[in-house]
């Protein structure tokens, strides 16, 4: 019998196979194939950064929930959020590292940082949240009974650490005065609900596909989780509506004219399917009916289409407000192979995201079958 766990692997090679491509593009020829440009400044592998590191505090937040406020349901689980977390962070650094243009001056930043400087303090803010969940794992495949006070406190750290850099990455957009739908106090507030939000629903994928506890802690669990998917998502709602209302009642026609594109533009597909019907509505419908939340295959694939629906939303902040011309007419006054304001990513672009996600659930796989604090059911963990 074919299990899901292996058509999850067969799933990750194929994806690295077919990122082979994008790598070695972006690698070794530059970014000479990507669609953005001197207008769009940024593209697909930026949205997927703001995501895959939503992804990564979300996961540690929902950690804290086993070994740090050591809640009872949640016994066990902490260690495969954790390593969830340590997957997706290195696939946010990926994702950011190749829309940069010189890689090799990284170094700059360490050694010679200006800590006014907000992208310094996310680059410190990575590195030492990288380290805090290394650690965190360290201390758990070490610990025989109880969390540690040691784990505790890396957990504490690492919990105001999450909410530091999911809320930097809005600040990374908010901070830009010239793009007025980013320019609100909103927009940083609202990534770490996000990020809460993503790290609730991978871990109902990861507990529903492979959970090793019995079948009725498990159910339970994956109700729980369910329930707080739903929650987070009406809650995210609420924020999207009031971030778009708030913006087309100003009547600012930078702000009106970005929410239309993806309102009624060419991203009108990436809102209202992928994020609104597939990622919200669907979910939702779903999830509130305990028959479906508590069947694995069911409940995993409802995670795994919220996780889309937010992958969308990341698109959503960033490419419709890149579309819109900061100055009259500046679209019809050069042209050029990378002078538009018409963006969608480019094969290249696509083929290293795809890689990418390849790369994370092949690392996660293969932890889960290779490290032995993670192969243990989480039944089997003494307090």
């Amino acid at each position: 019998m074919v299990t899901i766990k292996r058509v999850i692997y067969l799933l990750a090679i194929i994806a690295i196979i077919l990122g082979l491509y994008g790598f070695y593009s972006r690698l070794f020829i530059g970014e000479r194939d990507v669609n953005y440009g001197s207008y769009v400044t940024w593209g697909l592998w930026v949205a997927m950064y703001l995501f895959f590191a939503g992804l990564a505090s979300g996961a540690y937040v929902v950690a804290t929930l086993d070994y740090l406020f050591e809640i009872p349901l949640f016994k066990g689980t902490g260690k495969l959020a954790l390593w969830a977390a340590m997957v997706t962070l290195p696939a946010a650094l990926i994702s950011i590292g190749m829309d940069l243009g010189h890689l090799e001056r990284i170094w700059k930043v360490y050694l010679q940082p200006n800590f006014n400087s907000l992208l310094a303090q996310m680059v410190w803010g990575y590195t030492i949240f990288g380290v805090v969940i290394l650690l965190s794992l360290w201390f758990v495949a070490r610990q025989k009974g109880r969390p540690s006070s040691a784990l505790k406190a890396f957990m504490a750290a690492g919990f105001v650490l999450s909410i530091f850099v999911s809320g930097g990455v809005g600040a990374l957009l908010g901070v830009n005065a010239s793009r007025a739908i980013w320019h609100v106090g909103l927009l940083p507030a609202q990534f770490p609900i996000f990020s809460l939000a993503t790290g609730v629903a991978l871990m109902l994928t990861i507990i529903s596909f492979f959970g090793k506890m019995e079948d009725g802690t498990r159910i339970h669990l994956q109700r729980v989780l369910s329930i707080g998917v739903i929650i987070l998502l009406i809650v995210k709602t609420y924020i999207l509506w009031a971030d778009f209302s708030m913006s087309l009642y100003s009547g600012v026609p930078q702000n009106v004219d970005a929410i239309n594109e993806v309102l009624y533009g060419d991203y009108w597909w990436s809102f209202w399917i992928l994020q609104i019907l597939l990622g919200t509505i669907v979910p939702i419908s779903l999830l509130i009916m305990p028959r479906w939340s508590g069947n694995r295959l069911v409940a995993g694939l409802i995670g795994v289409m919220v996780l889309i629906g937010f992958a969308a939303a990341r698109a959503n902040i960033v490419f419709p407000a890149l579309s819109v011309p900061e100055l009259a007419g500046l679209a019809e006054a050069y042209s050029g192979p990378h002078l538009n304001f018409d963006y969608f990513p480019s094969l290249m672009e696509w083929s290293l995201t795809i890689g990418v996600v390849g790369l994370s659930t092949l690392a996660f796989l293969f932890g889960l079958d290779r490290l032995p604090f993670l192969k243990n059911p989480p039944s089997e963990v003494a307090r």
